[in-house]
């Protein structure tokens, strides 16, 4: 009898992608072929892959990228549609995402690390807030920003919370009331991005910036980003007497004795990243 071939079990690729370079975490949205969009399983890996560069003394900074012709186009809505048969009519499961969404894109701005964008295609909806949750944003010039969720009676209303954060008010509106895309350009004009490179060098563009700031003190960056993001929230009387409290306590810091001395000598300083 002649043996039949055998065949390796499927193994489907990871939906999210992890690499490291040097001292700068890469991870790869890799749902290409669904446009990279936000599915229940992307949100708890990207959730849990964050938590875990939290306490990972090798990596001082973060990249997002994604794989395929679009960064994210949203929440995964076949996934969320199919819901709709549950006995509450996907109430829960609906609240659950929203919750879940909501807390990774938290998690981006609790990281006492920074977050950069690598854009190269579309971002939409939560696609385009998890853009401008992440702290720095490099745009390929191909590269477009939008929240169309009205076009579909969906009020992009959790996205809305890190637009607002990030553009100013009535181009925000323009977004989520019209739903239009805007370039590259554009959103670098509107504050959503930092940077727009040529196509397919917004990765490297990416980890260049990255390393730039890995190279900085974690203890000072790690101060700084989560003063950054409590002021923002304050009246300005209040922010002032906040980011004086915290000049102070950065003051009696190790690696600031050794930044200003080293400024003073003209050599360049060693950081102990405390």
């Amino acid at each position: 009898m002649t043996a039949q071939p055998r065949h390796a079990p499927f193994s489907p690729a990871p939906i999210l992608l992890y690499e490291q370079t040097g001292d700068v975490a890469v991870l790869t949205l890799n749902r290409p072929e669904a446009r990279n969009c936000l599915s229940e399983a992307l949100i708890a890996d990207l959730h849990a892959a964050i938590d875990a560069i939290r306490g990972d003394k090798a990596v001082r900074a973060v990249v997002i990228a994604a794989a395929g012709k679009a960064f994210s186009s949203g929440h995964d809505l076949k996934e969320l549609t199919v819901r709709r048969a549950d006995t509450d009519g996907g109430r829960a499961f609906f609240a659950q995402m929203m919750t879940a969404c909501s807390a990774m894109m938290q998690s981006i701005v609790h990281l006492p690390k920074p977050v950069i964008a690598a854009v190269q295609g579309v971002a939409t909806a939560a696609g385009c807030q998890l853009v401008a949750s992440c702290d720095l944003a490099i745009a390929s010039e191909h590269a477009t920003f939008a929240t169309p969720g009205v076009d579909i009676g969906l009020f992009c209303s959790t996205p809305m919370v890190a637009l607002s954060r990030n553009v100013p008010r009535k181009q925000a509106m323009e977004m989520l009331l019209t739903g239009e895309p805007v370039s590259a350009i554009r959103a670098r004009e509107m504050g959503l991005v930092n940077r727009v490179v040529a196509h397919g060098t917004e990765r490297d563009a990416a980890i260049a910036l990255a390393q730039q700031v890995a190279r900085k003190s974690a203890h000072t960056i790690k101060i700084g980003k989560e003063a950054f993001y409590r002021q923002v929230e304050m009246s300005l009387a209040d922010a002032y007497r906040f980011a004086s409290e915290v000049m102070t306590e950065n003051m009696m810091a190790r690696d600031a004795e050794e930044g200003i001395c080293a400024f003073i000598e003209k050599r360049v300083p060693t950081w102990q990243d405390r």
